[in-house]
């Protein structure tokens, strides 16, 4: 006990020395903290929306609560057709960029790991990454003058060869492809960058001992580099997972025309035309609030997953 306390009283006045000798570098966290505090934090008070009658000319408190042990506006969103299929919409397209997106990033900066020209190397990285700092709307732009059914140039160069005009754009289902393939054309560069620093910290020495024994490129990058990457591609593959019900909204509404809406009505563009456009705002809040909680579930699920499977995990 005696030497309990004496460890105690050692460690109080070192945090003392510490606090006084480093102090700069918590007073830099003050304007973080409060940034998060006011927006981030304080406005959580108006979840509340979503389970009250809402009214501009009332405050929060002195809202009427909603029907229902204030769950009516959920349970309109779950007895609404347009609801259901905008969240149908969103976990599909979400799961296609999940499976087909999410290994392009993790390919490429392996296959960019093996060049040795040093020049050719940061061309290609800059060609790759430039499409990340387009928006969408440029990128649709873009895309109409590529997929357009009578005039885009992919479609006449189908027709000069004989071939039929394929409807990327107004067809549901090659306007999921071209979706997701843009998706992938967009951040597949950009979202390399995490990956190829992760390459960059794997020991050189892994690699050199590899070669005394004989192993090829091939057999280097799957033994050492992926597995030397491994925790970095959990770490961002549960994140991802816990958006699976959240997106964007600049994609999807930018993509979007009167012909594909059963599939390219997502979550983000009903909350803004039904709710915000619509003036519905607590059926709005009830929506966000849902997104939010089936998001947080399935990001401590795949951190609980991933940590019983032997992974770091996020925490």
């Amino acid at each position: 006990m005696a030497k309990e306390k004496a460890v105690k009283g050692a460690k109080a006045p070192l945090n003392k020395v510490y606090l006084k000798r480093y102090w700069q570098l918590y007073a830099l966290l003050f304007l973080p903290l409060l940034y998060l505090i006011v927006f981030k934090y304080l406005p959580m008070w108006y979840v509340m929306i979503a389970f009250k009658k809402y009214s501009i000319v009332q405050s929060i408190w002195e809202m009427p609560w909603a029907k229902n042990h204030g769950f009516e506006y959920f349970i309109k969103a779950f007895k609404s057709n347009d609801f259901l299929r905008a969240l149908k919409n969103t976990i599909t397209l979400n799961l296609k960029d999940l499976i087909f997106g999410f290994p392009v990033p993790i390919i490429f900066a392996l296959i960019l790991n093996e060049l040795r020209l040093k020049r050719f190397k940061k061309t290609v990285q800059t060609i790759t990454y430039m499409p990340h700092f387009l928006s969408w709307v440029i990128i649709y732009g873009l895309a109409l003058q590529l997929f357009a059914p009578s005039t885009g140039f992919v479609n006449l160069l189908l027709n000069k060869m004989g071939l039929e005009s394929v409807p990327f754009l107004n067809s549901s289902a090659t306007w999921v492809k071209t979706y997701i393939g843009l998706g992938i054309w967009q951040s597949f560069g950009w979202n390399s960058i995490i990956y190829l620093a992760a390459i960059a910290g794997v020991s050189p020495e892994l690699y050199e001992a590899a070669s005394v024994d004989g192993a090829g490129r091939f057999q280097k990058m799957w033994h050492i580099t992926l597995p030397g990457i491994k925790p970095t591609i959990v770490v961002l593959l549960i994140m991802a997972l816990g958006n699976i019900i959240g997106s964007g909204f600049d994609r999807p509404f930018a993509m979007q025309n009167k012909l594909v809406m059963d599939a390219a009505e997502v979550l983000a563009t009903y909350v803004y035309k039904v709710g915000i456009k619509g003036l519905q705002f607590s059926l709005t809040t009830a929506v966000g609030l849902f997104q939010s909680l089936v998001n947080v579930f399935f990001l401590l699920s795949a951190n609980f997953l991933s940590r019983k499977l032997g992974e770091r995990g996020i925490w």
